[in-house]
Protein backbone atom coordinates (compact mmCIF):
# COMPACT_ATOMS: atom_id res chain seq x y z
CA UNK A 1 0.00 0.00 0.00
CA UNK A 2 2.97 2.38 0.99
CA UNK A 3 4.22 2.28 -2.52
CA UNK A 4 0.52 3.60 -4.28
CA UNK A 5 0.36 6.29 -1.32
CA UNK A 6 4.17 7.44 -2.68
CA UNK A 7 3.24 7.09 -6.34
CA UNK A 8 0.22 9.24 -5.48
CA UNK A 9 1.68 11.77 -3.65
CA UNK A 10 4.83 12.06 -6.48
CA UNK A 11 2.19 12.59 -9.00
CA UNK A 12 -0.02 15.45 -7.04
CA UNK A 13 3.64 17.20 -6.87
CA UNK A 14 3.84 16.88 -10.57
CA UNK A 15 0.53 18.06 -11.52
CA UNK A 16 0.53 21.11 -9.25
CA UNK A 17 3.59 22.30 -11.30
CA UNK A 18 2.10 21.05 -14.67
CA UNK A 19 -1.28 23.58 -13.56
CA UNK A 20 0.69 26.24 -13.02
CA UNK A 21 2.69 26.31 -16.30
CA UNK A 22 -0.30 25.15 -17.90
CA UNK A 23 -2.28 28.36 -16.26
CA UNK A 24 0.55 30.49 -17.31
CA UNK A 25 0.55 29.68 -20.52
CA UNK A 26 -2.99 30.37 -20.51
CA UNK A 27 -2.23 33.45 -19.51
CA UNK A 28 0.41 34.40 -21.85
CA UNK A 29 -1.71 32.96 -24.91
CA UNK A 30 -4.31 35.61 -24.18
CA UNK A 31 -1.80 38.50 -23.31
CA UNK A 32 -0.07 37.56 -26.91
CA UNK A 33 -3.51 37.38 -28.92
CA UNK A 34 -4.68 40.61 -27.29
CA UNK A 35 -1.06 42.28 -28.63
CA UNK A 36 -2.18 40.84 -31.97
CA UNK A 37 -4.95 42.29 -32.37
CA UNK A 38 -3.88 46.04 -31.36
CA UNK A 39 -0.93 45.72 -33.38
CA UNK A 40 -3.27 45.00 -36.47
CA UNK A 41 -5.43 47.54 -35.47
CA UNK A 42 -2.98 50.25 -35.23
CA UNK A 43 -1.29 48.91 -38.61
CA UNK A 44 -4.55 49.62 -40.00
CA UNK A 45 -5.33 53.04 -38.51
CA UNK A 46 -1.59 54.12 -38.98
CA UNK A 47 -0.38 52.21 -41.56
CA UNK A 48 2.96 51.77 -40.23
CA UNK A 49 5.33 49.14 -42.21
CA UNK A 50 7.03 47.29 -38.66
CA UNK A 51 3.96 46.35 -37.39
CA UNK A 52 3.10 43.98 -39.97
CA UNK A 53 6.22 42.36 -38.31
CA UNK A 54 4.90 42.81 -35.11
CA UNK A 55 1.90 41.24 -35.94
CA UNK A 56 3.34 38.72 -37.58
CA UNK A 57 6.11 37.59 -34.61
CA UNK A 58 3.09 37.83 -32.07
CA UNK A 59 1.33 35.22 -34.61
CA UNK A 60 4.24 32.92 -34.19
CA UNK A 61 4.71 33.52 -30.47
CA UNK A 62 1.03 32.41 -30.05
CA UNK A 63 1.37 29.42 -32.39
CA UNK A 64 4.64 28.15 -30.18
CA UNK A 65 2.20 28.24 -27.01
CA UNK A 66 -0.68 26.73 -28.88
CA UNK A 67 1.47 23.77 -29.03
CA UNK A 68 3.68 24.17 -26.04
CA UNK A 69 -0.48 24.24 -23.49
CA UNK A 70 -1.76 21.39 -25.66
CA UNK A 71 1.35 19.39 -24.45
CA UNK A 72 1.02 20.29 -20.69
CA UNK A 73 -3.02 19.53 -21.69
CA UNK A 74 -2.15 15.88 -22.22
CA UNK A 75 0.71 15.84 -19.55
CA UNK A 76 -2.16 17.20 -17.21
CA UNK A 77 -4.44 14.35 -18.19
CA UNK A 78 -1.99 11.87 -17.76
CA UNK A 79 -1.00 13.03 -13.90
CA UNK A 80 -4.61 13.10 -12.96
CA UNK A 81 -5.16 10.04 -14.30
CA UNK A 82 -2.49 8.67 -12.36
CA UNK A 83 -2.96 10.22 -9.18
CA UNK A 84 -6.40 8.63 -9.15
CA UNK A 85 -5.24 5.02 -10.16
CA UNK A 86 -2.79 5.56 -7.16
CA UNK A 87 -5.58 7.06 -4.97
CA UNK A 88 -8.03 3.95 -5.77
CA UNK A 89 -5.78 1.41 -5.08
CA UNK A 90 -4.81 2.48 -1.43
CA UNK A 91 -9.13 3.70 -0.57
CA UNK A 92 -9.43 0.01 -1.94
CA UNK A 93 -6.27 -1.80 0.09
CA UNK A 94 -7.72 0.61 3.08
CA UNK A 95 -11.02 -1.48 2.53
CA UNK A 96 -12.82 2.26 2.29
CA UNK A 97 -14.48 1.21 -0.91
CA UNK A 98 -14.36 -0.88 -4.07
CA UNK A 99 -13.86 2.11 -6.71
CA UNK A 100 -13.73 -0.46 -9.95
CA UNK A 101 -16.59 -1.62 -12.14
CA UNK A 102 -18.38 -4.65 -10.75
CA UNK A 103 -19.24 -6.24 -14.39
CA UNK A 104 -22.64 -7.22 -13.44
CA UNK A 105 -23.63 -7.25 -16.92
CA UNK A 106 -21.42 -10.03 -17.42
CA UNK A 107 -23.49 -12.28 -15.11
CA UNK A 108 -24.93 -15.29 -16.30
CA UNK A 109 -27.00 -16.79 -13.86
CA UNK A 110 -27.26 -20.48 -16.06
CA UNK A 111 -23.40 -20.25 -15.70
CA UNK A 112 -22.05 -23.33 -14.57
CA UNK A 113 -20.63 -21.08 -11.79
CA UNK A 114 -20.76 -17.50 -12.20
CA UNK A 115 -23.73 -16.63 -9.97
CA UNK A 116 -22.98 -19.36 -7.00
CA UNK A 117 -19.10 -17.70 -6.63
CA UNK A 118 -19.81 -14.40 -6.85
CA UNK A 119 -17.67 -13.71 -9.79
CA UNK A 120 -19.61 -10.24 -11.02
CA UNK A 121 -21.57 -8.08 -9.29
CA UNK A 122 -21.40 -5.84 -5.88
CA UNK A 123 -18.05 -7.25 -4.00
CA UNK A 124 -17.73 -9.78 -6.68
CA UNK A 125 -14.59 -11.48 -8.17
CA UNK A 126 -14.04 -8.82 -10.99
CA UNK A 127 -14.97 -6.17 -9.02
CA UNK A 128 -11.73 -7.21 -6.78
CA UNK A 129 -9.58 -8.12 -9.71
CA UNK A 130 -10.72 -5.04 -12.49
CA UNK A 131 -7.66 -2.61 -13.22
CA UNK A 132 -9.58 -2.92 -17.28
CA UNK A 133 -9.83 0.79 -18.62
CA UNK A 134 -11.64 0.03 -22.44
CA UNK A 135 -14.53 -1.85 -22.95
CA UNK A 136 -12.41 -4.28 -24.96
CA UNK A 137 -10.21 -4.88 -21.96
CA UNK A 138 -13.53 -5.12 -19.76
CA UNK A 139 -15.17 -7.66 -22.18
CA UNK A 140 -11.74 -9.90 -22.14
CA UNK A 141 -11.51 -10.17 -18.63
CA UNK A 142 -14.86 -10.83 -17.88
CA UNK A 143 -14.50 -13.78 -20.76
CA UNK A 144 -11.93 -15.23 -18.90
CA UNK A 145 -12.95 -15.41 -15.38
CA UNK A 146 -15.90 -17.92 -17.10
CA UNK A 147 -13.26 -20.36 -18.95
CA UNK A 148 -10.70 -23.01 -17.99
CA UNK A 149 -7.60 -22.38 -19.79
CA UNK A 150 -5.41 -25.37 -21.20
CA UNK A 151 -2.49 -26.13 -18.84
CA UNK A 152 -0.12 -24.42 -21.45
CA UNK A 153 -1.66 -21.44 -21.46
CA UNK A 154 -2.22 -21.48 -17.70
CA UNK A 155 1.60 -21.31 -17.62
CA UNK A 156 2.09 -19.11 -20.09
CA UNK A 157 -0.10 -16.91 -18.35
CA UNK A 158 1.20 -16.74 -14.55
CA UNK A 159 4.53 -16.16 -16.28
CA UNK A 160 2.99 -13.35 -17.89
CA UNK A 161 1.78 -11.85 -14.13
CA UNK A 162 4.70 -12.67 -12.23
CA UNK A 163 6.23 -10.14 -14.73
CA UNK A 164 3.84 -7.59 -15.50
CA UNK A 165 3.35 -7.43 -11.21
CA UNK A 166 7.16 -6.07 -10.70
CA UNK A 167 6.21 -3.46 -13.75
CA UNK A 168 4.15 -1.71 -11.56
CA UNK A 169 5.26 1.88 -13.44
CA UNK A 170 4.54 0.78 -16.97
CA UNK A 171 1.38 -0.85 -15.74
CA UNK A 172 -0.10 2.26 -14.61
CA UNK A 173 1.46 4.56 -17.51
CA UNK A 174 -0.59 1.83 -19.64
CA UNK A 175 -3.61 2.03 -17.24
CA UNK A 176 -3.07 5.98 -17.80
CA UNK A 177 -3.74 5.91 -21.28
CA UNK A 178 -6.85 3.46 -20.98
CA UNK A 179 -8.19 5.67 -18.28
CA UNK A 180 -8.01 9.32 -20.27
CA UNK A 181 -9.49 7.40 -23.36
CA UNK A 182 -13.09 7.11 -22.21
CA UNK A 183 -14.09 4.73 -24.57
CA UNK A 184 -17.24 2.31 -23.90
CA UNK A 185 -19.92 -0.26 -25.44
CA UNK A 186 -21.10 1.69 -27.78
CA UNK A 187 -18.07 3.36 -29.90
CA UNK A 188 -16.23 0.15 -29.42
CA UNK A 189 -18.94 -1.65 -31.47
CA UNK A 190 -19.39 1.22 -33.36
CA UNK A 191 -15.82 0.95 -34.95
CA UNK A 192 -15.99 -2.98 -35.26
CA UNK A 193 -19.63 -2.58 -37.07
CA UNK A 194 -17.56 0.04 -39.04
CA UNK A 195 -15.08 -2.07 -39.95
CA UNK A 196 -16.87 -5.56 -40.72
CA UNK A 197 -19.06 -3.66 -42.77
CA UNK A 198 -18.34 -4.70 -47.20
CA UNK A 199 -16.08 -2.10 -48.35
CA UNK A 200 -17.43 -0.41 -51.39
CA UNK A 201 -15.08 1.48 -53.19
CA UNK A 202 -15.63 5.08 -54.85
CA UNK A 203 -17.23 4.83 -58.21
CA UNK A 204 -14.70 5.16 -61.12
CA UNK A 205 -16.72 7.72 -61.96
CA UNK A 206 -16.85 10.08 -59.13
CA UNK A 207 -12.72 8.66 -58.67
CA UNK A 208 -12.19 10.58 -62.14
CA UNK A 209 -14.35 13.62 -60.97
CA UNK A 210 -12.42 14.27 -57.56
CA UNK A 211 -9.51 15.04 -59.39
CA UNK A 212 -10.85 16.39 -62.98
CA UNK A 213 -13.17 19.05 -61.81
CA UNK A 214 -10.99 20.55 -58.73
CA UNK A 215 -7.96 20.85 -61.55
CA UNK A 216 -10.25 22.42 -64.09
CA UNK A 217 -11.05 25.16 -61.18
CA UNK A 218 -7.67 25.48 -60.49
CA UNK A 219 -6.93 26.08 -64.05
CA UNK A 220 -10.29 28.58 -64.35
CA UNK A 221 -8.42 30.35 -61.81
CA UNK A 222 -4.95 30.76 -63.10
CA UNK A 223 -6.29 31.80 -66.58
CA UNK A 224 -8.64 34.52 -64.62
CA UNK A 225 -5.79 35.81 -62.39
CA UNK A 226 -3.80 36.07 -65.99
CA UNK A 227 -6.19 37.44 -68.35
CA UNK A 228 -8.53 39.48 -66.14
CA UNK A 229 -11.53 37.96 -68.44
CA UNK A 230 -14.34 38.04 -65.71
CA UNK A 231 -15.71 35.04 -68.17
CA UNK A 232 -13.26 32.72 -66.27
CA UNK A 233 -14.60 33.36 -63.01
CA UNK A 234 -17.84 32.36 -64.94
CA UNK A 235 -16.83 28.90 -65.32
CA UNK A 236 -15.25 28.52 -61.82
CA UNK A 237 -18.58 29.53 -60.08
CA UNK A 238 -20.05 26.73 -62.49
CA UNK A 239 -17.77 24.17 -61.72
CA UNK A 240 -18.39 25.62 -57.81
CA UNK A 241 -21.56 24.27 -58.06
CA UNK A 242 -20.97 20.85 -59.78
CA UNK A 243 -18.58 19.99 -57.31
CA UNK A 244 -21.54 20.45 -54.36
CA UNK A 245 -23.62 18.38 -56.83
CA UNK A 246 -20.74 15.35 -57.04
CA UNK A 247 -20.15 15.83 -53.40
CA UNK A 248 -24.17 15.37 -53.16
CA UNK A 249 -23.68 11.79 -55.26
CA UNK A 250 -21.62 10.82 -52.45
CA UNK A 251 -23.08 12.48 -49.24
CA UNK A 252 -25.64 9.83 -48.35
CA UNK A 253 -21.74 7.47 -47.95
CA UNK A 254 -19.99 9.30 -46.38
CA UNK A 255 -22.97 10.47 -43.73
CA UNK A 256 -23.09 6.35 -43.68
CA UNK A 257 -19.53 5.73 -42.77
CA UNK A 258 -19.96 7.87 -39.64
CA UNK A 259 -22.78 7.61 -38.37
CA UNK A 260 -22.66 7.13 -34.34
CA UNK A 261 -18.83 7.72 -34.70
CA UNK A 262 -19.18 10.40 -32.60
CA UNK A 263 -15.65 10.93 -30.71
CA UNK A 264 -14.37 8.08 -32.29
CA UNK A 265 -11.42 9.71 -33.71
CA UNK A 266 -10.42 10.60 -30.14
CA UNK A 267 -10.57 6.73 -28.81
CA UNK A 268 -9.09 5.54 -32.18
CA UNK A 269 -5.95 7.60 -31.40
CA UNK A 270 -5.87 6.28 -28.12
CA UNK A 271 -5.91 3.05 -29.08
CA UNK A 272 -2.77 3.73 -31.14
CA UNK A 273 -0.93 5.35 -27.97
CA UNK A 274 -2.05 2.28 -25.33
CA UNK A 275 -0.69 -0.07 -28.83
CA UNK A 276 2.61 2.44 -28.98
CA UNK A 277 2.94 1.96 -25.27
CA UNK A 278 3.25 -1.97 -25.74
CA UNK A 279 4.82 -1.91 -28.84
CA UNK A 280 7.96 -0.10 -27.11
CA UNK A 281 8.29 -2.21 -24.02
CA UNK A 282 10.70 -5.35 -23.72
CA UNK A 283 9.28 -8.48 -22.28
CA UNK A 284 10.61 -11.89 -21.39
CA UNK A 285 7.30 -13.73 -20.88
CA UNK A 286 6.38 -16.16 -23.75
CA UNK A 287 3.00 -14.58 -23.86
CA UNK A 288 3.68 -11.33 -23.59
CA UNK A 289 5.84 -11.31 -26.41
CA UNK A 290 3.59 -13.26 -28.66
CA UNK A 291 1.11 -10.39 -28.18
CA UNK A 292 3.62 -8.14 -28.77
CA UNK A 293 4.26 -9.89 -32.66
CA UNK A 294 0.64 -9.87 -33.32
CA UNK A 295 1.34 -6.07 -33.61
CA UNK A 296 4.04 -6.60 -36.73
CA UNK A 297 1.45 -6.07 -39.84
CA UNK A 298 3.10 -6.18 -43.24
CA UNK A 299 6.52 -3.67 -41.72
CA UNK A 300 4.24 -0.63 -40.43
CA UNK A 301 4.09 1.11 -37.81
CA UNK A 302 0.79 0.45 -35.77
CA UNK A 303 0.18 3.23 -33.97
CA UNK A 304 0.86 5.53 -37.01
CA UNK A 305 -1.74 3.33 -38.99
CA UNK A 306 -4.36 4.03 -36.31
CA UNK A 307 -2.84 7.60 -35.75
CA UNK A 308 -4.15 8.25 -39.73
CA UNK A 309 -7.37 6.48 -39.07
CA UNK A 310 -8.42 8.55 -36.20
CA UNK A 311 -7.18 11.73 -38.60
CA UNK A 312 -9.57 10.41 -41.34
CA UNK A 313 -12.16 9.96 -39.46
CA UNK A 314 -11.55 13.34 -37.98
CA UNK A 315 -11.56 14.84 -41.59
CA UNK A 316 -14.47 13.06 -42.37
CA UNK A 317 -16.30 14.88 -39.26
CA UNK A 318 -15.96 17.65 -40.69
CA UNK A 319 -18.66 17.27 -42.68
CA UNK A 320 -21.02 18.65 -40.10
CA UNK A 321 -19.63 22.22 -40.51
CA UNK A 322 -21.40 23.67 -43.29
CA UNK A 323 -19.12 26.67 -44.16
CA UNK A 324 -16.25 23.56 -44.46
CA UNK A 325 -18.42 21.69 -46.27
CA UNK A 326 -19.52 24.39 -48.89
CA UNK A 327 -15.84 25.55 -49.25
CA UNK A 328 -13.49 22.77 -49.56
CA UNK A 329 -15.96 20.37 -51.46
CA UNK A 330 -16.69 23.58 -53.77
CA UNK A 331 -13.20 24.15 -54.53
CA UNK A 332 -11.05 20.53 -54.15
CA UNK A 333 -14.10 17.96 -53.38
CA UNK A 334 -12.22 17.49 -50.29
CA UNK A 335 -14.29 14.96 -48.10
CA UNK A 336 -14.41 12.65 -51.39
CA UNK A 337 -10.45 12.14 -51.02
CA UNK A 338 -11.59 11.55 -47.50
CA UNK A 339 -13.61 8.93 -48.05
CA UNK A 340 -10.89 7.75 -50.73
CA UNK A 341 -8.50 7.34 -48.35
CA UNK A 342 -10.66 5.83 -45.49
CA UNK A 343 -11.85 3.27 -48.16
CA UNK A 344 -8.27 2.50 -49.26
CA UNK A 345 -7.53 2.43 -45.08
CA UNK A 346 -9.82 -0.54 -44.90
CA UNK A 347 -9.05 -2.23 -47.66
CA UNK A 348 -5.29 -2.82 -46.38
CA UNK A 349 -6.06 -2.85 -42.61
CA UNK A 350 -9.42 -3.91 -41.89
CA UNK A 351 -8.37 -7.29 -41.14
CA UNK A 352 -6.28 -6.64 -39.10
CA UNK A 353 -7.45 -3.91 -36.83
CA UNK A 354 -10.05 -6.31 -34.33
CA UNK A 355 -6.93 -8.01 -33.65
CA UNK A 356 -5.19 -5.31 -32.42
CA UNK A 357 -7.87 -4.50 -30.60
CA UNK A 358 -7.67 -8.03 -29.01
CA UNK A 359 -4.16 -7.13 -27.71
CA UNK A 360 -5.48 -4.15 -25.85
CA UNK A 361 -8.16 -6.83 -24.13
CA UNK A 362 -5.27 -9.41 -23.08
CA UNK A 363 -3.01 -6.84 -21.94
CA UNK A 364 -5.97 -5.06 -19.86
CA UNK A 365 -6.93 -8.51 -18.55
CA UNK A 366 -2.94 -9.44 -17.88
CA UNK A 367 -2.76 -5.99 -16.53
CA UNK A 368 -5.51 -7.12 -13.97
CA UNK A 369 -4.13 -9.95 -12.62
CA UNK A 370 -1.04 -8.44 -12.43
CA UNK A 371 -1.91 -6.02 -9.72
CA UNK A 372 -3.74 -8.76 -8.03
CA UNK A 373 -0.63 -10.41 -8.05
CA UNK A 374 1.40 -7.01 -6.93
CA UNK A 375 -1.06 -6.43 -4.13
CA UNK A 376 -1.43 -9.60 -2.75
CA UNK A 377 2.64 -11.21 -2.63
CA UNK A 378 1.74 -13.83 -0.07
CA UNK A 379 -0.74 -15.59 -2.86
CA UNK A 380 0.92 -18.16 -4.54
CA UNK A 381 0.89 -19.20 -8.20
CA UNK A 382 -0.31 -23.09 -8.17
CA UNK A 383 1.98 -26.11 -9.68
CA UNK A 384 0.26 -28.25 -11.98
CA UNK A 385 -0.01 -31.34 -12.29
CA UNK A 386 -1.50 -34.27 -14.67
CA UNK A 387 -2.71 -36.86 -12.18
CA UNK A 388 -5.91 -35.21 -10.90
CA UNK A 389 -4.59 -34.53 -7.65
CA UNK A 390 -5.61 -31.27 -5.86
CA UNK A 391 -4.19 -29.64 -2.70
CA UNK A 392 -3.98 -26.18 -1.18
CA UNK A 393 -2.13 -25.35 1.71
CA UNK A 394 -3.49 -22.64 4.02
CA UNK A 395 -6.47 -22.04 1.43
CA UNK A 396 -8.80 -18.67 2.02
CA UNK A 397 -11.02 -16.48 0.22
CA UNK A 398 -8.98 -14.17 -1.48
CA UNK A 399 -11.78 -11.36 -0.93
CA UNK A 400 -11.82 -12.15 2.85
CA UNK A 401 -10.17 -9.28 4.74
CA UNK A 402 -6.67 -10.65 5.10
CA UNK A 403 -6.19 -9.54 9.05
CA UNK A 404 -8.85 -12.02 9.86
CA UNK A 405 -9.46 -14.70 7.51
CA UNK A 406 -8.34 -18.37 8.42
CA UNK A 407 -6.51 -20.89 5.99
CA UNK A 408 -7.05 -24.49 5.84
CA UNK A 409 -5.02 -27.61 4.41
CA UNK A 410 -7.24 -29.50 2.18
CA UNK A 411 -6.12 -32.56 -0.19
CA UNK A 412 -8.59 -34.32 -2.32
CA UNK A 413 -7.41 -38.14 -1.68
CA UNK A 414 -9.47 -39.44 -1.94
CA UNK A 415 -11.28 -37.29 -4.76
CA UNK A 416 -14.44 -36.14 -3.27
CA UNK A 417 -15.57 -34.72 0.12
CA UNK A 418 -18.73 -34.99 2.54
CA UNK A 419 -18.56 -32.10 4.38
CA UNK A 420 -20.80 -30.97 7.67
CA UNK A 421 -20.81 -28.51 10.12
CA UNK A 422 -23.35 -26.16 12.15
CA UNK A 423 -24.91 -22.71 10.15
CA UNK A 424 -22.28 -20.60 10.44
CA UNK A 425 -19.66 -22.92 10.63
CA UNK A 426 -17.90 -22.03 7.53
CA UNK A 427 -18.95 -24.64 5.20
CA UNK A 428 -20.31 -21.96 2.47
CA UNK A 429 -16.82 -19.83 3.01
CA UNK A 430 -14.58 -22.96 3.07
CA UNK A 431 -16.87 -23.94 -0.65
CA UNK A 432 -16.82 -20.70 -2.43
CA UNK A 433 -12.87 -20.43 -1.28
CA UNK A 434 -12.12 -24.18 -3.21
CA UNK A 435 -14.48 -22.32 -6.10
CA UNK A 436 -12.87 -19.19 -6.24
CA UNK A 437 -9.13 -20.38 -6.14
CA UNK A 438 -9.88 -22.99 -8.46
CA UNK A 439 -11.18 -20.74 -10.93
CA UNK A 440 -7.96 -18.32 -10.84
CA UNK A 441 -5.72 -21.47 -10.98
CA UNK A 442 -7.25 -22.00 -14.30
CA UNK A 443 -6.76 -18.72 -15.67
CA UNK A 444 -3.14 -18.22 -14.67
CA UNK A 445 -3.87 -16.04 -11.44
CA UNK A 446 -2.33 -16.56 -8.04
CA UNK A 447 -4.43 -18.41 -5.59
CA UNK A 448 -4.99 -17.30 -1.86
CA UNK A 449 -3.02 -20.22 0.18
CA UNK A 450 0.86 -20.19 0.96
CA UNK A 451 0.89 -23.88 -1.60
CA UNK A 452 -0.72 -25.63 -3.59
CA UNK A 453 -0.63 -28.24 -6.41
CA UNK A 454 -3.46 -28.64 -9.18
CA UNK A 455 -4.77 -30.85 -11.94
CA UNK A 456 -7.19 -27.67 -13.57
CA UNK A 457 -10.88 -28.44 -13.82
CA UNK A 458 -14.00 -27.74 -15.16
CA UNK A 459 -15.70 -26.07 -12.09
CA UNK A 460 -19.46 -26.83 -11.79
CA UNK A 461 -21.17 -25.63 -8.50
CA UNK A 462 -24.54 -25.69 -6.96
CA UNK A 463 -24.95 -23.22 -4.35
CA UNK A 464 -27.10 -20.16 -4.82
CA UNK A 465 -30.44 -20.59 -6.88
CA UNK A 466 -32.98 -18.57 -6.81
CA UNK A 467 -36.73 -18.66 -8.21
CA UNK A 468 -37.07 -17.19 -11.47
CA UNK A 469 -41.10 -15.69 -11.47
CA UNK A 470 -40.55 -14.81 -14.86
CA UNK A 471 -40.09 -18.53 -16.12
CA UNK A 472 -42.81 -19.55 -13.97
CA UNK A 473 -39.75 -21.90 -12.14
CA UNK A 474 -39.25 -22.73 -8.50
CA UNK A 475 -36.31 -22.89 -6.66
CA UNK A 476 -36.84 -26.65 -6.40
CA UNK A 477 -36.91 -27.11 -10.02
CA UNK A 478 -34.07 -24.76 -10.79
CA UNK A 479 -31.81 -26.84 -8.50
CA UNK A 480 -33.06 -29.63 -9.96
CA UNK A 481 -32.17 -28.54 -13.65
CA UNK A 482 -28.75 -26.88 -12.36
CA UNK A 483 -28.01 -30.72 -10.76
CA UNK A 484 -28.61 -32.17 -14.29
CA UNK A 485 -26.51 -29.31 -15.82
CA UNK A 486 -23.57 -30.88 -13.90
CA UNK A 487 -24.28 -34.18 -14.10
CA UNK A 488 -24.39 -34.07 -18.14
CA UNK A 489 -20.68 -32.07 -17.74
CA UNK A 490 -19.66 -35.06 -15.86
CA UNK A 491 -20.80 -37.16 -18.69
CA UNK A 492 -18.12 -35.81 -21.23
CA UNK A 493 -15.40 -34.90 -18.67
CA UNK A 494 -14.24 -35.13 -14.99
CA UNK A 495 -14.55 -31.63 -13.20
CA UNK A 496 -14.24 -29.88 -10.33
CA UNK A 497 -17.91 -30.43 -8.37
CA UNK A 498 -19.00 -28.30 -5.04
CA UNK A 499 -22.57 -28.73 -3.77
CA UNK A 500 -24.11 -27.10 -1.02
CA UNK A 501 -27.57 -28.27 0.49
CA UNK A 502 -28.53 -29.59 -2.62
CA UNK A 503 -32.32 -30.55 -2.13
CA UNK A 504 -33.70 -27.87 0.16
CA UNK A 505 -36.76 -27.97 -1.30
CA UNK A 506 -38.53 -31.41 -0.60
CA UNK A 507 -38.67 -33.66 2.30
CA UNK A 508 -36.26 -34.90 4.75
CA UNK A 509 -35.92 -38.72 3.92
CA UNK A 510 -36.87 -37.46 -0.07
CA UNK A 511 -33.38 -35.24 0.53
CA UNK A 512 -30.87 -37.99 2.38
CA UNK A 513 -31.86 -40.36 -0.21
CA UNK A 514 -31.48 -37.90 -3.25
CA UNK A 515 -28.22 -36.68 -1.92
CA UNK A 516 -27.02 -40.01 -1.05
CA UNK A 517 -27.90 -40.73 -4.80
CA UNK A 518 -26.05 -37.59 -6.02
CA UNK A 519 -22.92 -38.65 -4.02
CA UNK A 520 -22.53 -41.89 -5.53
CA UNK A 521 -23.25 -40.67 -9.23
CA UNK A 522 -19.89 -38.13 -8.14
CA UNK A 523 -17.72 -41.28 -7.56
CA UNK A 524 -19.13 -43.16 -10.30
CA UNK A 525 -18.34 -40.00 -12.84
CA UNK A 526 -14.57 -39.63 -10.79
CA UNK A 527 -15.93 -35.82 -9.76
CA UNK A 528 -13.52 -34.01 -7.29
CA UNK A 529 -14.98 -31.52 -4.79
CA UNK A 530 -16.96 -31.71 -1.84
CA UNK A 531 -20.66 -31.58 -0.69
CA UNK A 532 -21.88 -30.09 2.08
CA UNK A 533 -24.88 -31.38 4.19
CA UNK A 534 -26.19 -31.54 7.64
CA UNK A 535 -27.32 -34.71 7.38
CA UNK A 536 -25.35 -37.43 9.45
CA UNK A 537 -26.42 -40.17 7.77
CA UNK A 538 -25.55 -39.02 4.07
CA UNK A 539 -21.78 -39.62 5.98
CA UNK A 540 -22.31 -42.98 6.28
CA UNK A 541 -21.39 -43.62 3.01
CA UNK A 542 -17.88 -43.19 2.93
CA UNK A 543 -17.62 -46.56 4.12
CA UNK A 544 -19.32 -48.38 1.17
CA UNK A 545 -16.31 -45.89 -0.92
CA UNK A 546 -13.50 -45.95 1.73
CA UNK A 547 -11.12 -45.29 -1.27
CA UNK A 548 -13.12 -42.53 -3.09
CA UNK A 549 -15.14 -40.60 0.08
CA UNK A 550 -14.13 -38.76 2.89
CA UNK A 551 -15.44 -36.84 5.71
CA UNK A 552 -14.48 -33.68 7.03
CA UNK A 553 -16.48 -30.99 8.78
CA UNK A 554 -16.34 -27.64 10.81
CA UNK A 555 -16.67 -27.86 14.44
CA UNK A 556 -18.49 -25.26 16.96
CA UNK A 557 -17.48 -25.02 20.48
CA UNK A 558 -19.25 -23.78 23.53
CA UNK A 559 -16.91 -21.56 25.67
CA UNK A 560 -17.69 -19.92 28.83
CA UNK A 561 -21.48 -20.61 27.69
CA UNK A 562 -21.03 -18.83 24.29
CA UNK A 563 -20.98 -20.38 20.82
CA UNK A 564 -17.49 -20.26 19.48
CA UNK A 565 -16.04 -20.84 15.50
CA UNK A 566 -12.70 -21.61 15.21
CA UNK A 567 -13.44 -22.39 11.17
CA UNK A 568 -10.75 -25.03 10.92
CA UNK A 569 -11.14 -27.73 8.95
CA UNK A 570 -11.29 -31.15 10.58
CA UNK A 571 -11.41 -35.54 9.59
CA UNK A 572 -14.30 -36.86 10.60
CA UNK A 573 -18.45 -35.75 11.00
CA UNK A 574 -19.55 -32.57 13.05
CA UNK A 575 -20.73 -33.44 16.09
CA UNK A 576 -22.14 -30.24 17.96
CA UNK A 577 -25.68 -29.14 17.52
CA UNK A 578 -25.30 -25.42 17.55
CA UNK A 579 -28.89 -24.53 16.61
CA UNK A 580 -30.32 -26.46 19.93
CA UNK A 581 -28.19 -24.50 22.03
CA UNK A 582 -28.63 -20.98 20.38
CA UNK A 583 -32.50 -21.68 20.60
CA UNK A 584 -31.74 -22.71 24.10
CA UNK A 585 -29.55 -19.49 25.36
CA UNK A 586 -32.11 -16.88 23.71
CA UNK A 587 -35.49 -19.04 25.50
CA UNK A 588 -36.92 -20.05 21.74
CA UNK A 589 -37.20 -23.59 23.15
Amino acid sequence: MEIYKTRKAEFTLELEQIRKRYNAISMARLVTIIAMLIAVFYLIKTGQGWLIFAAIGLFGIFVFLMKKHAKLSWQKKIKEALVQINANETDYLEGHKIPFEDGFEYNDFSHPYAYDLDIFGGHSLFANLNRTTTFVGKKTLAAQLLKLLPNDEILKNQEAVKELSRKIEWRQDFMALGKISNDNKLQYETLLRWNNAPNIPVSKLLTVLSFASPSLILLSLFAYFFTDDSEFLSYTSFLFACNLLFLGMAFKRIKAEIQHADNIDAIIKQYGLILQKVESEKFIAQKLITLQQKLNFENKNLSAQLKKLSGLFSQMDSIQNLVTTVFFNGFFLYHLHVLKALMRWKSQNAHALEQWLDVIGEFEMLNSLANFSHNNPDFVFPELNANYKISFKNLSHPLLNRKTRIGNDVAFTPGFMILTGSNMSGKSTFLRSLGVNMVLAGIGAPVCATAANIHPLPVLVSMRLSDSLSDSESYFYAEIRRLKQIMDGLESERAFVLLDEILRGTNSDDKRSGTIGVVKKMIESRAIGAIATHDVEVCLTTSEYPQQLSNQCFEAEIIDDDLYFDYKLRPGICKNKSATFLMKKMEII
